[in-house]
C-alpha cells in the first residue's frame, strides 16, 4: 500500500467527525430504528447504493447495530449509529497492541521477545490470557494516554481487569483503523506494519465478520470480538482494514442484543458483503469466512458476577 500523506489524529478526527458521528445521546432502542447514511463527493450514486444496502442488511434484525465505513482515497464515508457505545469484547485487543507499540516508540526500544509472543497470541488467536497480561503491562494510565493521542475520546476503558467491557464506538474504531492504514504522527511505519501483519494472520476460525465478500485479491486485516452477557445477549463485533484497494478502506460493525453468536455473525456479514461488493464492483473471487467452531463460542474473558451493562 502506498502511503501518501501524514495526518495527526486530531486532524483526522476533524476530517471524519462530520461524516461518521451519529446523533449524540441516542439510546439503544433509538439506534435500532436509525438509518444509514453515506457521503461521497466523487460518487454520490455509490454512496446512495451503500446506504440502501446497509439499511437492507440490518432491516428486521433484532440486534442493535453500529456501522462505520471509510474509503478516504475515494472520499467515501458511511455511518449508522457511529457514536453509540458498545462493549468491546476482544476487538479492544487491537487498541491494546497499538498502545503497546506507541509506548515502545516513546521509549525508543523494540518490543521484547515476551511482548511479541503475547501480541502474536492476543491478535492471531485472540488469546485472553495474553490480552490480560498486556492490559496490565501497558497499564490504564498509558492506555488512556494512547486514546488521547489517537483522539479516541469516546472510548472508555473497562473497569479493573475487565478489558472486554471497554466501551467503544464505531467512530473511534474507524479512527484506530485509519492510524493503522495511513501514515500519521501517532504510530510509525514499523508499528503499523507490525500490527497489520498480525491482523492479516488471524486464524481461519476467527476470520469471520467484515472480510465476508471482500475480493480475495485484497488483504483483510481483521479483529473480532464475541461476548455473551446474560441477560443482554451476545456482543458480536468485527473491525477490519483492507489493503490492495487504492489507499485502503475500513469497515467497522458493532452489534449487541444478539440471541446467539451465529445470529450476530450473520448480521455483521450481511453488512460486510454489501459494503465489500459495492466498493469492489465486478470482483470475481470473494472471501467466504470459515465456519466458527463451537469451542470458540465460549469466551473466557473476565466478567464481573453482575456486569452493569446497558
Amino acid at each position: 500500500m502506498k502511503l501518501i500523506r501524514v495526518v495527526t489524529a486530531a486532524t483526522l478526527g476533524v476530517a471524519l467527525a462530520s461524516c461518521l458521528t451519529g446523533p449524540a445521546g441516542a439510546t439503544a432502542r433509538t439506534a435500532a430504528t436509525s438509518s444509514a447514511a453515506c457521503r461521497s463527493a466523487s460518487d454520490p450514486a455509490l454512496a446512495a447504493r451503500l446506504a440502501a444496502g446497509i439499511d437492507a442488511a440490518v432491516r428486521h434484525r433484532v440486534s442493535t447495530v453500529a456501522v462505520a465505513v471509510s474509503d478516504p482515497a475515494d472520499g467515501l464515508h458511511c455511518w449508522l449509529n457511529a457514536s453509540e457505545h458498545f462493549d468491546s469484547a476482544s476487538v479492544v485487543k487491537a487498541t491494546i497492541l497499538a498502545a503497546l507499540l506507541r509506548r515502545a516508540q516513546d521509549r525508543h526500544v523494540a518490543l521484547t521477545k515476551t511482548e511479541r509472543a503475547l501480541a502474536y497470541a492476543m491478535i492471531t488467536r485472540s488469546d485472553n490470557d495474553a490480552a490480560s497480561a498486556l492490559w496490565d503491562d501497558v497499564g490504564r494510565h498509558y492506555l488512556q494516554h494512547f486514546l488521547n493521542l489517537a483522539a479516541m475520546t469516546s472510548t472508555y476503558l473497562g473497569p479493573g481487569p475487565y478489558w472486554g467491557l471497554t466501551r467503544i464506538t464505531a467512530y473511534d474504531q474507524t479512527l484506530l483503523l485509519h492510524l493503522l492504514l495511513t501514515e500519521n504522527t501517532v504510530l510509525d511505519t514499523s508499528s503499523r506494519d507490525y500490527e497489520l501483519s498480525l491482523m492479516a494472520r488471524v486464524i481461519p476460525s476467527e476470520r469471520w465478520g467484515v472480510p465476508a465478500g471482500a475480493p480475495t485479491r485484497l488483504t483483510a486485516h481483521v479483529k473480532n470480538g464475541w461476548l455473551p452477557l446474560a441477560p443482554y445477549g451476545w456482543r458480536i463485533n468485527s473491525i477490519g482494514g483492507f489493503t490492495g484497494h487504492g489507499g485502503g478502506y475500513s469497515i467497522v460493525v458493532l452489534t449487541q442484543d444478539n440471541p446467539s453468536m451465529a445470529y450476530g455473525i450473520a448480521t455483521v456479514e450481511a453488512v460486510a458483503r454489501t459494503v465489500n461488493r459495492d466498493l469492489n464492483p465486478g470482483a470475481k473471487s470473494v472471501i467466504s469466512p470459515s465456519a466458527v467452531p463451537a469451542a470458540s463460542q465460549t469466551p473466557d474473558e473476565l466478567i464481573p458476577a453482575s456486569a452493569d451493562v446497558p
